[in-house]
């Protein structure tokens, strides 16, 4: 019988997502430097992974079951302060490091960066690559006979990148039903929409014809993410989650809005948002 998440369970993931959109808002307004935009649009769908889906481990290092974790891919790099907003609450570091966020020498750079933060499993950011180095870690993981899941999150300006669709097709010839994609279906990238700029047009009927089973829902829908993201787990082909989100979701002066791509709030706006938050 498959889990089931709480109305508790709900409630209090909502709660953490409100948290963690102002963490991204602080860290963004602090460094004048970053991408709220995409951050808060796929925050829900990384506060339900991590906290409820991903088999993972914090300590790294230090946990001899670390070789049988999960891995994640933030191939849409630029949304760097959610994933280290996430990461900060699931105790990979001091949340108090996330306001050295894009400063010189901080571990948190601007695009992940595996040699400089642990739990970074590769540095991204270089749009359109994600999902082959995913397929890359899904075939080795088969290799070692290992369990594992690989997840890779992708923007959907990014799959306007013909590289996806090479590794879309990679993944299903090798049937790897070990990994399971992510993308942020915003419908904005920096210079505008993405129908505007090259339509991508229905994504669920694309990957299908990929040989990939789809599921399209709610973005900010926490039971939608969480079922979503367990069914796949347990398909007999490669997944991706067409997830349909807001742009700057949380804040209504930046939600559907893409000059909020990668512009940082100034001091009155911060603390609009801030308030607006909660």
């Amino acid at each position: 019988m498959e889990k089931l998440l709480s109305n508790n369970e709900i409630a209090e993931i909502e709660k953490v997502s409100k948290h963690l959109r102002q963490n991204i808002l602080k860290m963004i307004h602090n460094s004048q430097s970053g991408h709220p935009g995409g951050a808060l649009s796929c925050i829900d769908l990384l506060n339900v992974l991590f906290n409820k889906c991903m088999k993972h481990f914090p300590e790294c290092d230090n946990n001899p079951q670390y070789e049988k974790r999960d891995r994640f891919i933030l191939s849409k790099g630029h949304a760097s302060a959610a994933l280290y907003a996430i990461m900060a609450h699931c105790g990979y570091f001091e949340e108090k490091e996330l306001m050295t966020f894009r400063l010189f020498g901080s571990k948190l750079q601007g695009h992940p960066c595996c040699n400089k933060l642990k739990g970074v499993e590769i540095s991204t950011g270089s749009l359109g690559q994600g999902l082959s180095i995913g397929c890359g870690m899904a075939m080795g993981l088969k290799l070692d006979k290992s369990e594992s899941k690989v997840f890779v999150l992708m923007g959907d300006g990014e799959i306007e990148e013909g590289s996806v669709w090479e590794a879309a097709m990679n993944a299903a010839h090798n049937n790897l039903n070990n990994i399971i994609a992510f993308v942020d279906r915003n419908r904005l990238q920096i210079d505008g929409s993405t129908e505007t700029i090259k339509s991508v047009g229905n994504v669920s009927e694309k990957f299908k014809a990929f040989g990939w089973n789809t599921y399209e829902i709610d973005g900010h829908n926490v039971r939608e993410i969480y079922n979503a993201i367990e069914k796949a787990k347990k398909a007999d082909k490669p997944s991706v989650i067409i997830a349909n989100t807001v742009k700057g979701k949380g804040v209504s002066f930046m939600e559907n809005n893409a000059g909020w791509h990668g512009k940082a709030p100034n001091n009155e706006q911060l603390e609009a948002a801030l308030k607006e938050l909660g």
